[in-house]
């Protein structure tokens, strides 16, 4: 009998066998694939640089711990359900003077998410208040927070959905659970007294206990008219504005000023084609100026 203690012998497997096949093999096993896809690699570099063994290992699981950090940001938005992804970073809040660019780069440190604080977007339409919902449901998901994104109509389409199936008490738990949703384009759509009543369930059930982003582009006073009960109405912006940070988006269209610029210089790059292109007469074949 071998004198040997467990302790002191290797696992099986690590002395036998190509080395390549079974490294792979084990690092699939532990869920390593940016060690598996690095290691040749890093160790290359490493053995140029002289580094030694625990600073390659180092290495290696910091490139594994950046990329498990990005693929499960890219999870969370996925789950998220963004129409497109927008950071703030793209968005011009010159075009916009209503706007308090201080408040909403604080929002974007998503401190108010860990508060349970609501957001509403106010402002015609245009003005970028999607724009705006959607970076900061991107910054709480690099911030390792659990976003949903949707618009009132498909909401109360969805709940009232879930309620004829038999499954309401469950999405409402789902929507409740998440630690931001954004609702967005409150107004664009009257909503029956049924949708209307859902929507408020959802909104109470998450008061004090989560964050809700929503964009309108109607005030207050006329929420009413999408809501159709002055009492469903009060009761729902008694819950929103309880504790909020309201953003005035009031101004030109951004999408129509960009559009319209957008026009104006194709129409310049066409005028600039006709003056420089060059017409072949008929008769000689010649090439002469327009």
């Amino acid at each position: 009998m071998s004198g040997k203690s467990g302790a002191d012998t290797m696992p099986t497997g690590t002395m036998s066998g190509p080395p390549q096949v079974l490294l792979a093999h084990h690092l699939k096993q532990l869920k390593l694939p940016t060690v598996l896809r690095e290691y040749d690699k890093v160790a290359r570099e490493c053995a140029r640089e002289g580094v030694d063994h625990p600073r390659y290992l180092l290495r290696l699981i910091e490139l594994e711990l950046i990329d498990r950090e990005r693929r499960t940001i890219e999870r969370r938005i996925k789950a998220a359900r963004f129409p497109a992804v927008k950071s703030l970073d793209t968005f011009d809040f010159t075009a916009i003077a209503s706007l308090n660019k201080m408040l909403v780069l604080e929002l974007a440190r998503c401190e108010f998410i860990l508060r349970r604080e609501n957001v509403i977007a106010l402002g015609n339409s245009g003005t970028g208040k999607s724009h705006v919902a959607l970076a900061l449901g991107l910054a709480a998901c690099q911030k390792g927070l659990t976003v949903t994104f949707t618009t009132a109509a498909a909401l109360v389409h969805h709940l009232m959905e879930a309620r004829d199936e038999r499954r309401l008490l469950k999405q409402q738990r789902d929507l409740q659970a998440v630690q931001l949703l954004i609702v967005d384009e409150l107004g664009y759509v009257p909503l029956s007294p049924t949708g209307a009543e859902l929507l408020f369930e959802v909104f109470s059930q998450r008061y004090e206990r989560g964050s809700t982003i929503v964009t309108s582009n109607l005030p207050f006073e006329d929420w009413t008219s999408v809501l159709g009960s002055e009492r469903l109405t009060g009761a729902l912006l008694d819950r929103l504005t309880h504790h909020v940070h309201i953003l005035t988006m009031n101004g030109d269209s951004y999408r129509l000023k960009q559009s319209a610029g957008q026009r104006r210089a194709a129409a310049a790059r066409a005028e600039q084609n006709q003056a420089t292109a060059e017409t072949v007469d008929p008769d000689t074949g010649e090439i002469t100026d327009p």
